[in-house]
């Protein structure tokens, strides 16, 4: 499809000759999701659909206590410092951004007024511009109101380096006026497609510049609101103990009818992911459980309890590998996996790419995620059309011997193999957690047929995922030489790709904070990066994204492993809307429980 072709499509839309939901099916032909094509048609004057909500409460409160588990708990509640989904969760109980992303890829308004759009000016024609008009009458929990000063403020908290965010990637390349108390204007300096990523979803959420602003750049850590949040949300902080336990009550001055419906939220962590399914699934103790990275047979086990059902929703999701390309033994000024070094092992191509040889992927489809988990060369894999066509995998003990025999890895007495006096011997870290530690199993038996020494190490999900600078076992430090864990896409792949730019490195001096976790360094990827964000023709677009997905996954910088569906377990009464686009809890004010 060319431009010419897209206006064509666009016009038809306009006129009344297609609908959205076609227009945005040909445009996942094309490469594009859902929010992608949305934003499009935004772009070209056709206003963005109406996301609705089926709730049905006529008053606020009533519903009593919601329990629901996050088996591995939230560990702080600053969102522009949630390295984890579950910090990110934990954290949109109290602060929201100013539109997050519904199941079918529409913006909802959540404390913008309205979504903006060309047909009142609010989204410029030429996509380097976008206005946003936000709610009046809104209050932070503390009773101050919240205004422009605070979106602006946000803006500038996050892209200080000295803040060192993890949202700083949907702040730095953008600048951010204030019009009047309620008007914001967010300036690009070039056109960009996909304009909703400033103050929109997970990286959006908005923070009182009244409590935060005294602890900006270098004093960011010593917030006493990173553990106890003020924020706009449904819900006002109550309690809080890292990795067990966030409570929240109901905001009586929550600015949306008759919302929330309970009068109080405990959101558990701890434990595991088969005993958070027992406890919805089979015991009904709990109303929602989190992430059930259970093996399949277990699920269906327990649904027949029938005190809850499994919700399947589909997303971005991918367990992976990562292979450090930096040296996690080696200190360089006081910090390990330095970019000053380069991995002693895994720079050999030859290792990488017989390591890629030894994931029987389908073996942990097959054994373990059966319906939640499908076997995948690529890392991108939603929408289908995204998928790469000329990536493959293959599980070959045999090659991946050649190709270390070649590759001069001689077998010592004890079968290990070595090179230049270095050992072939790798530490491969992930969470706790029962498929993860089988898929570690399987790749450990295959690897030892190869004459790899490698060492298994889980560690607790609350400390791998956690926030914590201070923590040596977080994946974001990566003092490993292989891990394994699922994160997934945002609604548009290049927000995703961001991890392996060269210039979102996790380094000591961001605090860990930058998304490229493997510390890759490559100047094409960079370059067809920098491409994509500002290429309008969708098919041109679409190719650039694609070739980002086949340079991280043939360089191995990262080894898909699959591609994992969002599961969750309700009650059979409680009544929810989930998004494979935005957090778990980003629709949380709407949630009730049917008689």
């Amino acid at each position: 499809m060319d431009e010419r072709g897209l206006r064509g499509l666009i016009d038809q839309v306009k006129t009344g000759g297609m609908s959205r939901r076609a227009f945005v099916r040909r445009m996942a032909v094309a490469g594009l999701t859902a929010p992608m094509a949305s934003q499009l048609l935004a772009l070209s004057g056709v206003a963005m659909a109406q996301s609705t909500s089926t709730y049905k409460p006529t008053k606020r409160g009533g519903g009593g206590l919601l329990k629901v588990l996050w088996w591995q708990g939230p560990t702080l509640l600053n969102p522009h410092f949630a390295v984890g989904t579950k910090d990110q969760d934990g954290s949109r109980l109290f602060y929201e951004p100013l539109a997050g992303w519904d199941r079918d890829g529409n913006l909802r308004p959540i404390l913008a007024e309205t979504i903006p759009g060309r047909e009142d000016g609010t989204l410029a024609a030429d996509g380097k511009s976008v206005t946003w008009k936000l709610k009046k009458g809104v209050t932070w929990h503390d009773g101050k109101p919240f205004t422009a000063d605070d979106v602006v403020f946000t803006w500038e908290y996050s892209r200080d380096p000295a803040t060192a965010t993890l949202t700083s990637g949907s702040y730095r390349d953008v600048t951010v006026e204030k019009i009047d108390s309620h008007t914001v204007i967010v300036k690009f300096a070039k056109p960009t497609p996909f304009w909703a990523d400033a103050f929109v979803a997970a990286a959006g959420c908005i923070i009182p510049k009244h409590l935060f602003a005294d602890y900006i750049g270098g004093k960011s850590r010593d917030a006493p609101t990173n553990l106890k949040p003020v924020g706009t949300g449904p819900y006002m902080f109550k309690d809080f103990k890292p990795g067990d336990m966030v409570m929240g009550v109901i905001n009586p001055n929550y600015h949306r009818l008759n919302r929330p419906h309970f009068d109080a939220i405990e959101m558990k962590g701890g434990g595991d992911a088969i005993s958070a399914a027992r406890a919805v699934l089979q015991t009904g103790e709990f109303d929602f459980a989190w992430n059930m990275q259970v093996e399949d047979e277990i699920l269906q086990r327990l649904e027949k309890g029938g005190k809850g059902r499994v919700i399947f929703n589909k997303g971005g999701g991918i367990e992976h590998i990562q292979l450090n390309n930096t040296d996690p033994w080696t200190e360089v000024d006081g910090e390990r996996s330095s970019l000053k070094t380069k991995h002693p092992i895994l720079s050999d191509p030859a290792v990488r790419q017989a390591l890629a040889l030894l994931v029987d992927k389908d073996s942990v489809e097959k054994h373990i995620y059966g319906r939640t988990g499908v076997a995948t060369a690529n890392f991108i894999n939603n929408p289908e059309r995204f998928r790469s066509k000329t990536t493959k995998y293959e599980f070959n003990v045999d090659k991946a011997n050649a190709l270390l025999d070649k590759g001069g890895w001689a077998r010592g007495a004890d079968g290990i193999r070595a090179k230049d006096g270095k050992r072939l011997k790798l530490v491969y870290q992930t969470s706790i957690n029962q498929p993860r530690q089988k898929n570690q199993a399987i790749v450990k038996q295959a690897a030892q047929k190869a004459g790899i020494d490698m060492e298994l190490k889980s560690v607790t999900a609350s400390v791998f995922f956690s926030s914590d600078v201070a923590n040596p076992d977080t994946y974001t430090k990566f003092y490993c030489d292989l891990q394994m864990y699922n994160n997934s896409s945002q609604p548009d792949p290049e927000i995703f790709l961001r991890q392996f730019c060269s210039w979102e490195a996790a380094t000591k001096e961001n605090k860990w904070q930058g998304r490229n976790i493997t510390r890759w360094q490559n100047q094409e990827y960079d370059d067809t990066h920098k491409a994509a964000q500002v290429e309008i023709d969708p098919v041109r677009r679409a190719a650039m994204l694609i070739k980002l997905n086949e340079l991280a996954v043939n360089n191995q910088v990262v080894i898909p492993v699959v591609a994992r569906l969002n599961v969750a377990a309700a009650s059979t009464k409680l009544v929810l809307e989930l998004s494979g686009w935005d957090n778990n809890t980003w629709d949380l004010a709407n949630w009730y429980r049917e008689a």
